[in-house]
């Protein structure tokens, strides 16, 4: 079976790939597809759709019979009524991560620090009915970045789960206990039936 990932993001199609490990997953690379797709959605859910549609409509166009996934995912703090939330990406603007991140501290300054990430996966059929599932994990904000940099929010954000911030997890350990992992376990279970 294959199965196209509406994502060119290299550490999100990584973990998809290390946890569908029985399923041929396809990158949006490599079927061609190069437009950008705003997403223009309030929730995650929206947002995922909003991308899974419009691949979907392209692999329709292009005579191909695969099923989406797609996925929305956030962080959502509590000391900021849950924002960046949806509007994780481009919160603060067209900055790097690393500045998102020192914002987002600065932000916090004397706030709750409690956070969740959320994920929202869609798996978007030919016939265009989805199903779709939810994963969350829970943390707070730190006031410094810890381990690995290179992605998001990752090492500003202290798992409960691990005791330790993602920055500085080994990728099995985050899989394990990621929005984005246990929203893929669920999934795992649609894709197997």
């Amino acid at each position: 079976m294959k199965i196209v990932v509406a994502s060119n993001n290299e550490h999100k199609i990584k973990e998809f790939k290390s946890i569908l490990s029985d399923v041929e997953l396809l990158t949006l690379k490599d079927i061609g597809f190069t437009e950008d797709i705003e997403e223009t959605g309030d929730t995650f859910l929206e947002n995922a759709l909003i991308k899974a549609k419009t691949v979907s409509e392209y692999l329709k166009n292009k005579g191909l019979d695969y099923d989406v996934l797609s996925d929305d995912s956030g962080l959502c703090c509590v000391g900021l009524n849950l924002e960046p939330g949806v509007y994780s990406h481009r919160y603060g603007g067209d900055v790097s991560f690393h500045e998102k991140r020192m914002k987002l501290i600065k932000d916090l300054e004397g706030k709750n620090k409690e956070a969740y990430f959320m994920c929202t996966i869609v798996l978007y059929h030919i016939d265009g009915t989805y199903e779709y599932k939810e994963g969350k994990t829970y943390g707070k904000i730190i006031d410094k970045e810890l381990g690995d940099t290179s992605f998001g929010y990752d090492a500003i954000f202290l798992s409960d789960d691990l005791g330790k911030t993602f920055g500085e997890a080994t990728e099995y350990e985050k899989n394990k206990v990621s929005h984005r992992g246990r929203a893929l376990e669920q999934i795992k279970e649609l894709i197997g039936r």
